[in-house]
This record gives structure tokens, C-alpha cells and sequence, in this order.
């Protein structure tokens, strides 16, 4: 399964995203390979950080940019049981490498008024580039998402309403387990002490995409 985290806005946490799925796949015994496909390489520094404080990584790494994103990686889909790539917060060459050659784009929305903006944009680039990848799957949800106040159900409607990405319910909250494990080079999973509250949205997010069970607490 290739997947794609993606968006046209940055701080959406898409690097958050795409590590911690990569990880949680990694858990359940797959053998996964995550992709930087985003020029500000934030995945490269948490990979790098992770490999230098634990050595073994747990999954393959490695940097692709524009057509290299799809040539590449349709020469590794055999090889692997799961390629999830990060991609930057623009309409970018690579994403578009991405999105052709994924059978599931993942869009992360936080709950303020000018993430929900880029919306009709996404939608745009999803309906462009299902012409190339007639399978491609795409899942909106939201991340960072407030723990109180009415901006994630405002969010939410509007998600709902695109007949271009499906909304998926399970959120992502804003967590400060998920900010702290990723500058440790870990996912929620491994980060101690463990938050019951973030491995359950990942991975009830996760079984909502895939309708996989995947870690326990």
C-alpha cells in the first residue's frame, strides 16, 4: 500500500503524520519504507535523529524529489509491504509524483479558518490527478484538532460537504505527546510516558483509512 500525506498548506503536521503511520505499520511486523519528498526534509531529521539515539531505525528511509518520487517508487512497491511519503505544503512536482503513483492521499486539516481555505485547492489537485491514478483513495481529517470550542465541528461540516475527499471522523488532537515524541525520533507508540488518549486517535484514525486494527496502548 502507498501512501501519501499531503496538503497545500504547511503546519498541518503532516511530518507528524507520516512518521507515526510509518511506525505503527513498522509495529504490526511490515516492512515499510518512508519517503521525504518535501524540500524542507523535516522527515530527514527525524529519521536522522531517530538512527542516531536508537540505531535501528525499524523501517527503510530515503529521499526522492519530482519524477524520482514516481519512478522510484513504483520500482519498490514489490519490495515493500507499505511506502508512506511526506510531501510539503504546496502543489508541488513531487506531490503530484506522489498523489500518481499512491493508492491513498491522506490530507491533515487544522481546525483555523485558513487551513479549511485551501480546501477547494485540494480538491482541485485531487480531481486533476485522478485522470493519472484513477484508484487514488483520498481522506481528509483533522489534526491539531482543538480540545474545546466549535472550530473542529465547523471544520468538520465543511469537510463533510466535499464530494472529492472523504471526511474521515477520527481526529488527531493537539497533543503535546505527539509534538514530544517527535523530537525524540519517536511516534506516540514508543514515547514515554505513554498517552493512552494518542495511540487510541492514531490508531483508530489509522482503522478508519485502512479498517486495520493495529497497536494496543
Amino acid at each position: 500500500m502507498v501512501y501519501t500525506i499531503g496538503g497545500i498548506k504547511g503546519g498541518s503536521g503532516k511530518t507528524t503524520v507520516a512518521t507515526n503511520l510509518t511506525i505503527l505499520l513498522a509495529s504490526k511486523g511490515r516492512d515499510v519504507l518512508l519517503v521525504d519528498a518535501d524540500d524542507q526534509e523535516t522527515a530527514t531529521d527525524f529519521n536522522n535523529w531517530r538512527q542516531e539515539t536508537l540505531g535501528d531505525t525499524g523501517y527503510t528511509f530515503v529521499q526522492l524529489y519530482e519524477k524520482a518520487v514516481a519512478t522510484e517508487v513504483n520500482k519498490m512497491t514489490s519490495k515493500y509491504d507499505d511506502i508512506v511519503i511526506d510531501t510539503g505544503g504546496r502543489d508541488t512536482k513531487s506531490q503530484r509524483a506522489a498523489i500518481g503513483v499512491s493508492d491513498i492521499y491522506l490530507v491533515p486539516f487544522v481546525s483555523r479558518s485558513f487551513d479549511i481555505w485551501t480546501l477547494e485547492k485540494v480538491e482541485e489537485l485531487i480531481n486533476e490527478m485522478s485522470v493519472v491514478n484513477t484508484e487514488l483513495k483520498s481522506y481528509a481529517f483533522i489534526n491539531k484538532a482543538d480540545h474545546q470550542g466549535t472550530d473542529n465541528q465547523d471544520v468538520a461540516g465543511l469537510l463533510g460537504e466535499s464530494e472529492t475527499i472523504q471526511y474521515v471522523e477520527a481526529q488527531l488532537g493537539n497533543r503535546k505527546a505527539f509534538s514530544h515524541a517527535a523530537t525524540s525520533g519517536l511516534s506516540v507508540l514508543e514515547y514515554k510516558p505513554k498517552d493512552p488518549k494518542a495511540i487510541d486517535e492514531l490508531n483508530t484514525l489509522f482503522k478508519a483509512i485502512t479498517g486495520r486494527v493495529e497497536a494496543r496502548v
